[in-house]
């Protein structure tokens, strides 16, 4: 039986009491506030329980809680930790693909550069080549030159 079920029983008997005129007192039934406080003493330990129960369940719900708690958090946490490791990695690549570009492009300079010396000196030799072949096509035009006359 409910606790507040008999407690309002209780009330009951005492308002239909006989009051003892000019005092606050009231004649009630013995047997009927006994069997009342019997009830109660049954109730009591029954509510008790049930209170236990319900205490123990809020703290089992409190506690899975607590615990779905913790673990959303460490999900949050390595789920953050990875993205922040692969921001580094993809940090650290464009860092390389850059430190690649700028010496892709300091070699292709240097390549440049010695491809320019190299057609320079063969431009260089084949000049003096082609002096050398002038001054002896010169020289062969004049020998011819000077021998004609003579015959």
């Amino acid at each position: 039986m409910d606790i507040l079920h008999l407690i309002d029983r209780l009330e009951e008997i005492l308002n239909e009491s006989r009051p003892i005129p000019l005092t606050h007192t009231v004649l009630v039934d013995e047997d009927k506030v006994l069997d009342l406080i019997d009830q109660m003493r049954v109730s009591i330990p029954e509510e008790v329980k049930k209170a236990q129960q319900l205490m123990a369940q809020r703290d089992r719900l409190i506690a899975q809680a607590q615990e779905e708690a913790n673990r959303t958090v460490n999900l949050a946490r390595d789920r953050s930790n990875e993205l922040v490791e692969r921001d580094q990695v993809v940090q650290a690549a464009y860092t390389q693909a850059e430190q690649i570009k700028l010496q892709a492009i300091a070699d292709g300079d240097a390549i440049r550069r010695e491809a320019d010396e190299y057609v320079l000196e063969t431009l260089r030799n084949l000049e003096m080549e082609m002096e050398r072949a002038i001054t002896q096509v010169r020289n062969g035009i004049r020998t011819l030159q000077e021998e004609a006359p003579r015959e």
